[in-house]
């Protein structure tokens, strides 16, 4: 774990997991988006700012090193939200992505509930948990 020098109220080691999502322009992308909500919403991770990490904005990559772990929940192989974090020295704790659950990635922009909570469900299992 990088030491954290954020002048944020970050969570260190005791809080939730910080969660990135994709968001793509797709349905999967989409589907990755809507996952990471439903998990801010459920109190399972804490969604945060993939493009701002991306950016590279300072303090957003100090906080997003700050955090007890970071999901990258990719819609497809590209992997950019895993290689986002990467590249801006972030340590990846899990990684999902969406079309290897079986979820045909398209540019029709229509998901069901039932494929967000597969993804969900997927970060979830004990042995994607650190």
């Amino acid at each position: 774990m990088t030491e954290c020098t954020c002048s944020c109220s970050c969570q260190s080691t005791e809080g939730p997991a910080l969660v990135f999502p994709c968001s793509g322009g797709s349905n999967v992308g989409q589907i990755a988006n809507s996952a990471a909500i439903e998990m801010d919403q459920q109190n399972l991770a804490r969604i945060y700012c993939l493009a701002g990490v991306a950016a590279p904005i300072p303090g957003m990559v100090d906080s997003a090193k700050c955090a007890s772990g970071a999901i990258a929940i990719d819609g497809c192989p590209v992997a950019c939200a895993k290689t986002a974090l990467e590249n801006a020295g972030i340590t990846v704790s899990q990684s999902i992505i969406v079309t290897e659950l079986g979820i045909t990635k398209n540019h029709i922009f229509e998901w069901t509930a039932e494929e967000v909570k597969k993804v969900v469900d997927a970060v979830c299992l004990p042995e994607n948990l650190n």
